[in-house]
Formats: C-alpha cells, sequence, structure tokens
C-alpha cells in the first residue's frame, strides 16, 4: 500500500544510485519536481529511461546523475536540442553517457511487456529502419504461425518509476486524467514507484476518461503542487512556454548551465 511522504523522504528512499529509473509524461504531467530532487540529492550512475526525453532529463544528465539513456526520441518540445544531452553524447560532459534509442511504438511495447510479466513484446515497428543495426536490445523474431519476421525488444522493469498527477486520495489511491501517454504501465512495470500529485484529497470524484493507480500498485505518493511545472497539469496550469524557450540558453554553455545548477542545488558543481 502506498505511503504518503514528502517528496525529499521519498526520493531519499526510492531513488538508489546506479537504478533504473523511468520519470514518465508526455507533453503532460511530467515529474519535473523530482527530477530535481534526485539533482539536490546528488544520485549517480543512473539509467534513464523514458520515451520523450526533455528540459528535466537535460538537466539530471548535466547535473552528472546518468550513465545511460533509453528512449525514443529527445529534445526541447518546439524550440530544438538538449545541449547538455548533446554534451554528454559527443564530449562525455560532465561523465560519458551511453545511450539505447528506440521507437515510440518500441518503448510502448516495452513497457507493456514489463507490466504484463512477460520477457519481450513483439511489434513491426522496425521494419525498414537501421535502428536493428544500432541497438543491441532489438532482436528479429518468426512468427510461429505465419512466417512473417518481426521485431522483439526486451521488457522494461524500472526499479523505480515516477509520474506526476492530479490527485492522490488519502490512502495512496492516484487519479490522473488528460494526456496520459504510458504513466500507467510505467508505474505497474516498475519494482517500486513514486506518485507526486497536486494536491491530496479526502476521495476521489469520478472524472471522465481519467485513470486510477490504485494503492496498491503505487508505493508512495508524495504532495508537490506545482511538481511538473513548466509542463502543464491538465485543470490546474498551463504550460509555460517562456521556460521551455529560456532553457535553450542556459543549457547551451557549460557555464550557465553550472550557474543554475548552482542555484538549484545550493552547492557548487
Amino acid at each position: 500500500m502506498a505511503e504518503l511522504l514528502s517528496l525529499k523522504e521519498a526520493v531519499a528512499r526510492l531513488v538508489r544510485d546506479g537504478d533504473t529509473v523511468a520519470l514518465e509524461g508526455f507533453t503532460h504531467l511530467i515529474p519535473v519536481a523530482a527530477g530535481h530532487e534526485i539533482i539536490r540529492q546528488r544520485r549517480t550512475g543512473l539509467t534513464l529511461v523514458r520515451m520523450t526525453p526533455d528540459i528535466v532529463y537535460d538537466q539530471l544528465i548535466g547535473a552528472g546523475c546518468a550513465s545511460k539513456l533509453i528512449f525514443s526520441w529527445g529534445g526541447n518540445p518546439g524550440v530544438g536540442s538538449l545541449h547538455r544531452f548533446r554534451d554528454a553524447v559527443q564530449h562525455s560532459w560532465p561523465v560519458p553517457l551511453e545511450i539505447e534509442e528506440h521507437s515510440h511504438a518500441g518503448m510502448a511495447n516495452r513497457y507493456v511487456a514489463g507490466a504484463s510479466g512477460l520477457p519481450f513484446a513483439v511489434l513491426r515497428g522496425y521494419t525498414g529502419t537501421d535502428l536493428p543495426a544500432q541497438t543491441d536490445t532489438i532482436k528479429p523474431i518468426t512468427c510461429p504461425f505465419t512466417g512473417e519476421q518481426l521485431a522483439a525488444v526486451p521488457a522494461l522493469n524500472p526499479d523505480v518509476t515516477i509520474v506526476h498527477a492530479q490527485r492522490a486520495d488519502r490512502a495512496g489511491n492516484v487519479q490522473i486524467w488528460g494526456i496520459t501517454g504510458v504513466q500507467k504501465e510505467a508505474v505497474l512495470a516498475a519494482k517500486r514507484s513514486l506518485i507526486t500529485v497536486e494536491e491530496v484529497v479526502d476521495e476521489l470524484e469520478p472524472r471522465p476518461g481519467a485513470i486510477v493507480l490504485p494503492s496498491w500498485a503505487v508505493t508512495a505518493v508524495a504532495e508537490v503542487p506545482g511538481g511538473a511545472k513548466p509542463s502543464y497539469a491538465a485543470g490546474y496550469y498551463e504550460r509555460d512556454n517562456d521556460a521551455y524557450q529560456a532553457w535553450d540558453a542556459i543549457g547551451r554553455d557549460r557555464e550557465s548551465f553550472t550557474r543554475w545548477l548552482d542555484e538549484l542545488t545550493g552547492v557548487k558543481a
């Protein structure tokens, strides 16, 4: 059953050096505050997983938290590149970063396989691409019924999945609505899970299209109002487009990034 914890305590308990950590959110409900707390707690050697790593992953990589990234697209949405990500891959700054690239469909199916307790997923999505030649975790497989050549990808089972949601009740049941991406599958696939929420309420009111993650599937809940900013949380606040624009200049230069990091952590990087 889920525990109600502070964000600081939840990250301290659940995220360990060397873990495989997924912070999922597709444009919406990105768990930025949790990512910043991981940086403050100086976690290192993490394998970060995300379908669409954006600026919070740029920040985690620039802070030296990550040794590997498993992903299917990376960028500052609507703005451009992730410069700390690029610097780590091209120049090993601040530490070398290994990458494992998949398609969106491949990543989604890997989470589904992990949530289903299966060892791998099968799909057609890599046909005609050169990703199988670049990524060791994409393997050919022959359908035993039709003889069709398909692709197999291993299940994703993060040590920790972190997502942001709108609400949880005091028993730890979590309610998410709006664009939900693969949050549900990523939580169910993980060994441990942390859900940050806009508010903890006495009772969850039904909402059309909402997903409820039951308390038994969640390790910890932390109440973090504004925890998805500068992304948006449907029903609470809009996306801060200016913040994404501003990050381009901050992340582009090591010196400006280091100043940002000093301000976030209060300690010299």
